[in-house]
């Protein structure tokens, strides 16, 4: 069985009935929907409906990790801006400052990002 030749739906937090349903023509298609209801012990029809469900979750965690990352290196982005901005200012003491830029290394690490 080729899983390439069909696009399974995207789950998504609003979309679930719709997405079910498409899924249910997807397995009947594919003469596995005994696995899901009422179950099945044929491993090739549980390994295919495995295949399936599968493809269905990468999309939706691909897209999500994907939105993550682009959040991840807008706030590196908006970090590293501070980070070259910032300068002690006269009524500042050294720990304030010291405090300021750890503040930042610390958010910079928890993005994965180490500041040279």
């Amino acid at each position: 069985m080729n899983l390439n030749s069909f696009q399974c739906p995207m789950l998504t937090a609003t979309n679930y009935m719709t997405w079910a349903i498409r899924m249910r023509v997807l397995f009947k298609d594919h003469k596995v929907w005994d696995v899901i209801d009422p179950g099945s012990n044929n491993a090739e029809k549980n390994d295919t409906a495995m295949a399936v469900l599968f493809q269905a979750m990468w999309e939706a965690i691909k897209t999500r990790n994907q939105g993550a990352d682009r959040v991840k290196e807008a706030r590196l982005q908006t970090l590293m801006t501070e980070f070259e901005g910032l300068k002690m200012k006269e009524f500042e003491t050294i720990d304030d400052f010291a405090s300021k830029l750890s503040g930042i290394s610390s958010k910079s690490v928890s993005l994965g990002e180490v500041i040279p």
